[in-house]
């Protein structure tokens, strides 16, 4: 190709417009203008552009760089593809790109130079710029292959990223350093974690799947279960995303999103309580059953808290004024009836405590006799307020680093 065909069909891309928006190929593009219209100094101005930029993103292929690019766009046709709704008209239109975005991400510096037409003598002012590397990458046959796979990889940021959280504008945003937890570093709850995992499982199936109250004691693992299920099946499609209690009021916004995505969804609502006169109380209550809109099958809510029925009560809400006292009680009660599932995490008993402590001692390789381990364990839980998962963590995590 001749650099005003390589500049024009940049120009026109349509399905992998999106591609224009990251910064590196931007600066390419502008390379490839500099050459076809501009002169020497341009070229070399928005060639130590796009380098640095390509080097800033920890590489030096060019190729690979497109390669992931294009496989993580998110465009009409993904979208379409993981409906089976590809028309013939876009899969026309995805091949033609799709050609000559292989051909383009083939191409190197001397490339570009003898796309541009330059002879021996004009490349040879260009011979001080640094070179990328370039090669052939099969990228149309993988695009093709990804599209197959969209529901488990899925595209855009959710097929590089698998936690998200809303920012202060309603807006998903990654989180790139999420907890890394997994279900091998969870000891016991193990009966508990399999419900769990059971409607985890469903949701990924596409059957019926319930949404999931974690009730129980301050410690007990239950965040850590979630977070841990979702880096566990995160491979066969699972994305987390997690919404702050100040937040409900976005979640059918945020449905709505998500309902046509191939990929599978857990809400995640941590240490969730309501004071009895919270907005926020009705708006979950509608979200979780009884909307107009419903629930998408793709997606399922879980929380987490530390109160069985939600709702913060006292004995003056008892003995208050209401003429229809039992009718507010079962409104407050029924938040947490429309959780088809709860699963309680209580206060583990000694032995399970001592088999939590074996078991972290183990994936910590800490060299303590048992006896002692457990004994040391029994005094540090009681100066923390009682036994829990979170207690024994604490425990061996200090016996490791010598402070105890």
């Amino acid at each position: 190709m001749k650099i005003q065909e390589i500049n024009a069909r940049l120009a026109g891309l349509a399905v992998f417009r999106g591609l224009r928006e990251d910064p590196v190929l931007a600066d390419y593009a502008a390379l490839i203008r500099a050459l076809a219209q501009g002169p020497a100094l341009d070229v070399c101005e928005a060639a130590g552009r796009f380098e640095a930029g390509l080097f800033a993103a920890d590489t030096s292929d060019l190729s690979e760089y497109i390669a992931s690019a294009v496989l993580e766009c998110e465009n009409i046709c993904a979208r379409r593809a993981a409906r089976g709704q590809l028309s013939p008209a876009l899969e026309q239109a995805l091949d033609g790109e799709l050609r000559f975005l292989e051909e383009l991400s083939g191409l190197g510096l001397d490339d570009l130079l003898d796309a541009a037409g330059l002879d021996a003598g004009q490349k040879a002012a260009y011979a001080f710029l640094p070179r990328w590397e370039a090669h052939p990458t099969g990228l149309a046959g993988a695009y093709k292959a990804r599209l197959s796979e969209m529901g488990q990889v899925g595209y855009g940021m959710f097929a590089r990223h698998h936690v998200f959280m809303l920012d202060g504008e309603g807006r998903l945003t990654p989180v790139r350093h999420p907890d890394p937890q997994r279900l091998a570093d969870l000891p016991g709850y193990e009966r508990e974690r399999e419900k769990i995992l059971a409607n985890t499982r469903g949701l990924l199936a596409g059957l019926p799947a319930n949404n999931v109250l974690l009730y129980g004691d301050a410690g007990t693992g239950k965040s850590s279960a979630v977070k841990a299920i979702a880096n566990e099946y995160a491979p066969q499609g699972l994305r987390l995303v997690e919404v702050k209690k100040n937040q409900l009021y976005l979640l059918p916004d945020l449905m709505d999103q998500l309902a046509a995505n191939p990929l599978k969804f857990i809400l995640f609502i941590d240490d969730l309580s309501f004071a009895s006169n919270d907005d926020n109380f009705a708006a979950l209550k509608a979200i979780l059953e009884g909307s107009a809109g419903g629930r998408a099958g793709n997606i399922a809510v879980y929380a987490t808290s530390n109160r069985r029925h939600l709702v913060k009560e006292t004995f003056t809400d008892r003995a208050g004024d209401d003429l229809h006292e039992a009718d507010t009680r079962q409104e407050l009660m029924s938040l947490s009836a429309r959780f088809g599932l709860i699963v309680t995490f209580q206060r583990p008993d000694k032995a399970l405590y001592s088999q939590i402590l074996l078991q972290l001692a183990k994936q910590y390789q800490l060299p303590i006799p048992s006896d002692q381990l457990i004994t040391r364990g029994e005094a540090f839980a009681i100066r923390a307020g009682g036994r829990s998962p979170r207690a024994a963590r604490q425990f061996i995590e200090q016996c490791r680093a010598g402070v105890l």
